[in-house]
């Protein structure tokens, strides 16, 4: 079963992240990241890869898309906050660029 994350884990597992662009939700346990690509086929091809991640992990983002820029928040509803696998999906997200 999936936990929220406690004090002591948020900084090793999230830091990393927030030096790689993504912030917190002011309101909500939530991290949130933009990504800017070329044109629409790019992004639509971006959200494509990491769609098939977050099926295969059971773990879907919120997201939104305009044209060549897509809106990214994670946070796992189940527990009410950042989760693992809310950290394991940023990576995953980052890594696909």
């Amino acid at each position: 079963m999936t936990e929220r994350l406690s004090d002591e884990t948020r900084g090793p597992l999230l830091q990393p992240l927030f030096d790689n662009g993504w912030t917190m939700i002011e309101d909500r346990d939530a991290i949130t990241k933009t990504f800017i690509f070329d044109n629409f086929v790019e992004a639509f091809g971006w959200m494509t890869k990491a769609a098939i991640w977050a099926e295969k992990w059971n773990h879907h983002p919120e997201w939104r898309n305009v044209y060549k820029t897509v809106e990214v928040v994670l946070t796992t509803h189940d527990v009410d906050g950042l989760s693992s696998l809310d950290a394991k999906l940023a990576r995953k997200m980052d890594s696909l660029v």
